[in-house]
């Protein structure tokens, strides 16, 4: 089963609740929340209290991906706001075995975040102990990039490393991702799909979805 995890980075924020319902009506599995600080990437977007304000208001996983510097600071509020799931970067996280067991203690799932350029042996000697594993296909920082094809490898790769170890973390692709790109990442082995513009820009946000259960 294909997951699909809309991306409110691609949201209209002057109605953002709207957006969310939208999304969960027509079918989402999660919603994706990309957090930025304008320093780990070149982007600003939202902290802690726009998570408590989107809780009451879905019932859908919320799926909070720290693209910040020092997550540590901010993981205890982003998990009194209502995040279902904490996912942080390895790149940001010289300590990342008590970072994803700082994520646990409190009660809420725990991933971990690969750029493109980063290769999966950053994370080898971490994976027992996720629940998702986030590649990107798309340097962070700004919604509708082009899909890097160099991706699909690094999804094969982790999939064959978590089925060695009998390893049931989500695999997650975020970036680019439309039917097609969609496709080629799902026979690599991605259970979890991030889309934002192929979405929220849709003209039929419900098919746009559907579209994506369907690579499954």
């Amino acid at each position: 089963m294909i997951l699909v995890a809309p991306s409110i980075l691609s949201a209209n924020f002057s109605q953002l609740g709207k957006d969310i319902n939208k999304a969960e009506e027509s079918g989402a599995d999660w919603l994706h929340i990309d957090v930025m600080d304008g320093h780990f990437v070149p982007n600003l977007t939202i902290g802690p209290q726009v998570v408590a304000d989107i809780r009451p208001i879905t019932n859908l996983i919320l799926d909070v991906h720290l693209m910040i510097e020092k997550p540590e600071r901010l993981i205890p509020a982003f998990c009194e706001a209502g995040a279902d799931l904490i996912t942080v970067h390895s790149e940001t996280c010289p300590h990342l075995h008590r970072t994803i067991y700082q994520i646990k203690e409190k009660g809420v799932m725990a991933g971990v975040a690969i750029n493109p350029s980063t290769p999966i042996v950053m994370i080898e000697n971490i994976l027992s102990d996720l629940d998702l594993v986030l590649v990107m296909s798309v340097n962070p920082g700004f919604g509708g990039q082009k899909f890097i094809p160099g991706a699909v490898s690094k999804v094969a790769a982790l999939k064959n490393k978590l089925a060695e170890q009998g390893i049931s973390a989500y695999l997650q692709v975020d970036g680019g991702i439309n039917a097609q790109t969609g496709l080629e990442v799902v026979k690599a082995g991605c259970n979890v799909l991030v889309a934002g513009s192929y979405i929220f820009k849709s003209s039929d946000i419900s098919q746009a979805i559907n579209s994506l259960h369907q690579l499954g």
